[in-house]
C-alpha cells in the first residue's frame, strides 16, 4: 500500500476498531525525515521533470563516484598485473607468499565496512570518501618503494583498512538520494567503474611496462607509483564536487531538494523511514534471515569476481602468450562485461527485479568456469574468460541493490549492507588462495572451488525469491483482513517495524 511519490502526502493508519479510513493531509510531517522541516512542500513533478532532476543528480553525482572506485578497484588488483612485470622475482614471493600478500588485504578490509559505514554520516561523505581516496592513494603510491615481503604485506593491509570504507559507504550513500527501483542502474554505472578499471588494468601495466628500470626500478614499482599517484589526484579533485545530502545540495534548488527528500521518504513505507539511530537497529539486523542468506549470494558472486580479476593475467598468461600479450589479452573481457553490466543493471531497474539477472551471472560463471577446467582449446579457454568475467561483474550490482531494496530504515540498512558486504568479501580472501603457482596452467582446483560458490548461489537465490514471494502473499493476505476488521496501525507503529511492516513489499 505505497503513497503516490508524486504527492506530498501521508497516509496514517491508526489501531482502532471503526472502518478502515485512510487520511490523506497535506501537513507538516509528524516526525522530520531528511532534513524536510528545513525545506518547502515539495513539488508535483511530471514524469519527464523527474526524470531531468534525476538526471541533474546523476551528472553531478555519478562521473566522481565512478571515478573513485575504478581507481579503488586499480589499487586493490593491479598486484594480479604486476606480478607478471618482476613482482615476486624482486621481492622473493616463493611458495605462497604472493596469495598470503592477497589475502592480507581482505582480512582488514572486510573488518572495518561495517564500522566505516556507521561513522559515514557523522562524518559527512563529502568529507569521508575524500579524504579515505587520498589515503590509499597514498599507501598505493608507496607500495610502489617496498624493498621486501613484510613491507608488502603491511602496505596491503594499510590498503585494506583505507579502502574498506567506500564501496559500502557509497551504496549506502546512494541509497539516500534515489529511489529503491532506480537504484541498482546507479550502482551498476559506479560498479562499472570496477569493470572498466580491469580493462585499464591491462593497457596502463602495457604501457608502464616500457617504464621498466627507469630510476633503478623495474615495472611493477612504476604500475603501483603511477596508478597511486592516479588515486591521489582523484581523491583531491572529489573534495570539491562531492555533497553530503539532498536538503543540504546546493546544486539544487530548495523545491528539487524537498521533492527528492520526500519521494525517498515514501519509498520503502507509506508513512515514511525511521532514519534515527536506536542501539536495536544492529540486533534487528543480526536477526534478520534474509542478510544471512544473501551474505551466501554475495559470496557466490564475489568469489568468481575476485578470483577472476586478480589471477586472469595469470590464467591467460598460462594459455603460453607472452607477457605483454597476456595485459593486452585482460582487456576485451572487461569490455564486454562492462556492457553486459550496463545493460543489465538498466533492464534489471526497469522490470524492478533482481534475481533474473544474479541468475544470468552465476550460468554466465558456470559455462566459463565449466570450460576452463576442462582440457580443450586455448580458444576456446579465452572464451570461457568473458563468461567468467561478465557474469561475475554484470550480477554483482544486482546482488548488493536487492538487499538494500529489502532493508527499510536508514540505519538497519547502513547496517545491513556493511554486513552483507563486509562478511561476504571474506570469499575473496578464499579466491586469493585458491589459485597456485603450482596448479599453472590449468588451475583445477581453483576453477574446482570457485564453481563451488556458483553452486551456493544456485542454492541460495532461488530459496530466497520463494521466501520473499510467500512473505509478500502473506502481507497481502493480512493487510486484506485487517481492513475487512478495522484494525490499523498508527504511522509510528508502521516506521518501527521497517521491513517486517504490513505494507512492506519485498522486491524479487
Amino acid at each position: 500500500m505505497p503513497a503516490s511519490d508524486s504527492h506530498g502526502r501521508n497516509a496514517s493508519l491508526e489501531k482502532n476498531g471503526s472502518e478502515s479510513v485512510v487520511e490523506e493531509v497535506r501537513v507538516k510531517p509528524d516526525i522530520t525525515y531528511g532534513g524536510e522541516d528545513q525545506l518547502p512542500p515539495p513539488p508535483d513533478l511530471t514524469p519527464e521533470q523527474e526524470k531531468a532532476l534525476y538526471r541533474k543528480i546523476d551528472m553531478r553525482l555519478m562521473p566522481i563516484l565512478t571515478l573513485m572506485y575504478l581507481c579503488s578497484f586499480l589499487d586493490r588488483g593491479n598486484i594480479g598485473n604486476a606480478k607478471l612485470q618482476g613482482l615476486t622475482t624482486q621481492l622473493d614471493l616463493t611458495g605462497n607468499k604472493y596469495n598470503i600478500a592477497l589475502t592480507m588485504y581482505f582480512i582488514p578490509y572486510c573488518l572495518f565496512e561495517c564500522p566505516a559505514n556507521l561513522v559515514l554520516k557523522k562524518f559527512r561523505p563529502s568529507r569521508w570518501l575524500p579524504g579515505i581516496t587520498l589515503v590509499w592513494g597514498t599507501i598505493m603510491t608507496l607500495m610502489g618503494l617496498v624493498k621486501n615481503y613484510p613491507q608488502l604485506v603491511g602496505t596491503r593491509i594499510c590498503l585494506g583498512v583505507a579502502e574498506a570504507g567506500l564501496f559500502p559507504g557509497v551504496v549506502y550513500y546512494l541509497t539516500l538520494w534515489y529511489p529503491r527501483h532506480m537504484i541498482q542502474t546507479r550502482v551498476g554505472v559506479f560498479f562499472g567503474g570496477a569493470t572498466l578499471a580491469g580493462a585499464f588494468s591491462g593497457l596502463l601495466a602495457f604501457g608502464i611496462s616500457f617504464m621498466s628500470g627507469t630510476a633503478g626500478m623495474l615495472g611493477w614499482s612504476w604500475i603501483f607509483i603511477i596508478e597511486g599517484l592516479a588515486t591521489v589526484v582523484v581523491g583531491a579533485i572529489s573534495f570539491f564536487i562531492l555533497v553530503d545530502f539532498p536538503h543540504t545540495a546546493s546544486f539544487l534548488t530548495p523545491e528539487e531538494r524537498a521533492y527528492v527528500v520526500h519521494r525517498k521518504k515514501y519509498d520503502n513505507s507509506s508513512v515514511g523511514e525511521e532514519e534515527h539511530f536506536e542501539i536495536r537497529h544492529i540486533w534487528e539486523t543480526l536477526l534478520d534471515w534474509q542478510v544471512w542468506i544473501h551474505i551466501l549470494i554475495y559470496m557466490s558472486v564475489i568469489a568468481p569476481l575476485y578470483g577472476i580479476s586478480l589471477f586472469l593475467p595469470s590464467i591467460i598468461n598460462g594459455f603460453g602468450f607472452t607477457t605483454a600479450i597476456s595485459q593486452l589479452l585482460t582487456v576485451p573481457p572487461y569490455v564486454f562485461a562492462t556492457l553486459t553490466l550496463l545493460v543489465w543493471a538498466i533492464w534489471s531497474d526497469r522490470i524492478k527485479k533482481r534475481y533474473p539477472f544474479v541468475l544470468a551471472g552465476l550460468t554466465f560463471c558456470l559455462v566459463g568456469f565449466a570450460i576452463n577446467i576442462s582440457d580443450v582449446a586455448i580458444g576456446v579457454k579465452y572464451f570461457g574468460t568473458f563468461l567468467i568475467v561478465a557474469g561475475s561483474y554484470a550480477a554483482f550490482p544486482g546482488v548488493v541493490a536487492w538487499l538494500g531494496n529489502n532493508l527499510a530504515g536508514h540505519y538497519k540498512r547502513g547496517v545491513g549492507m556493511a554486513l552483507h558486504i563486509g562478511i561476504g568479501n571474506f570469499a575473496g580472501a578464499i579466491a586469493s588462495n585458491i589459485y597456485r603457482t603450482q596448479d599453472s596452467p590449468r588451475y583445477v582446483i581453483g576453477h574446482g572451488v570457485e564453481l563451488m560458490f556458483v553452486g551456493i548461489g544456485f542454492i541460495t537465490v532461488p530459496v530466497t525469491v520463494f521466501a520473499y514471494k510467500r512473505i509478500n502473499a502473506r502481507r497481502d493476505q493480512l493487510v486484506r483482513e485487517a481492513n475487512e476488521k478495522g484494525l490499523k496501525l498508527s504511522p509510528a507503529e508502521i516506521r518501527r517495524m521497517g521491513d517486517r511492516a504490513p505494507d512492506f513489499r519485498y522486491t524479487l
